[in-house]
């Protein structure tokens, strides 16, 4: 183990990824819970965006993130949280896959006006076995659906927590952030827990279930985390 010059051990490090459909929130919730000045990669919204980007019920939205966001979280001395905010925009997808490597988890930002704009991202996330939830952004005058009806809407799986938070609004973003971490912590635990089952004989015709070097370096960090927390 790598130690400060303090002899204090140097604290753990995991990362997590806000996504979300176009004006969603995400640079604002990246901003909400930054320890320090977040890195935006931010462009002048032009013309070239017209019939692309549909902006109406976020008109005043004059600039769009390019590339990605990102800021930083001590969470406590053994973990800082690096936040990663990804671009809302389809052509610009060609990016996730290089923001989300070697992510612990995700944030999905939705908002309940354009529930239709987060089904990429879940989709995402959900082929790839990334551990996610919901958040639902309250934007004003947007309509608060039940819970349980957005689940049904957006053909969620019964363990991913939707939850009401507020990009704007530090207290209640960084409280999204410890729910999504619990849900990480959750979701590894149980992926360990298949691994440490005992073999059966797998027959013939049937694959056997793979456990990628990605879900044993999660599942480390994770428990790293946890130990020194």
């Amino acid at each position: 183990m790598a130690f400060e010059s303090d002899n204090k051990p140097r604290p753990v490090s995991a990362k997590v990824v806000i996504s979300g459909g176009f004006g969603v929130g995400k640079t604002t919730f990246v901003s909400a819970v930054s320890e320090i000045a977040p890195l935006r990669t931010e462009a002048k919204m032009t013309s070239a965006a017209a019939g692309v980007d549909d902006n109406q019920l976020v008109q005043t939205k004059t600039s769009t993130t390019v590339a990605m966001d990102f800021g930083k979280i001590t969470v406590d001395e053994g973990l800082v949280l690096y936040v990663f905010g990804t671009p809302g925009q389809d052509r610009f997808g060609f990016m996730w896959n290089d923001i989300t490597a070697g992510a612990l988890g995700a944030l999905v930002l939705v908002d309940t006006r354009r529930l239709d704009e987060c089904f990429n991202a879940i989709d995402f996330f959900e082929s790839r076995d990334v551990p996610f939830i919901i958040g639902l952004n309250q934007f004003d005058g947007a309509p608060q659906h039940d819970p349980e009806d957005i689940r049904e809407a957006l053909d969620l799986d019964p363990s991913v927590p939707i939850i009401r938070t507020d990009a704007r609004t530090s207290d209640l973003a960084l409280d999204t952030l410890v729910q999504l971490l619990s849900h990480i912590l959750e979701s590894l635990s149980a992926a360990a827990s298949k691994e440490a089952a005992p073999v059966h004989h797998v027959p013939d015709d049937r694959e056997a279930p793979v456990v990628t070097d990605g879900m044993r370096t999660a599942a480390m960090s994770a428990l790293a985390a946890e130990r020194t927390g």
